[in-house]
């Protein structure tokens, strides 16, 4: 049995943080910039690094010109499921 056989991604992704700091350096923002230009704590929007935050995805979206579902990708799958029950009858 090979050890790539289990590599499969099983759900969306987010970006890593990395990823997402470094495009905003490339398209010329900084968080503090942004945070700044959007009119929102700099504390606030680093938040969203961590934990969901739907404005603030939104504006570090809109800078980097990549939609936030597609950041996010686990997030959005997370808020827009739905539970389904289980009939064990």
């Amino acid at each position: 049995m090979s050890v790539l056989q289990n590599t499969k991604k099983t759900a969306e992704q987010d970006w890593h943080r990395a990823d997402i700091l470094a495009e905003l350096k490339k398209r010329g923002w900084s968080l503090r910039t942004l945070a700044i230009e959007g009119n929102v704590s700099y504390n606030t929007l680093k938040t969203v690094l961590d934990k969901p935050y739907p404005k603030m995805e939104r504006l570090i979206a809109n800078a980097i010109g990549v939609a936030p579902e597609i950041i996010w990708a686990k997030r959005f799958a997370d808020r827009n499921r739905r539970p389904t029950l289980i009939n064990k009858f």
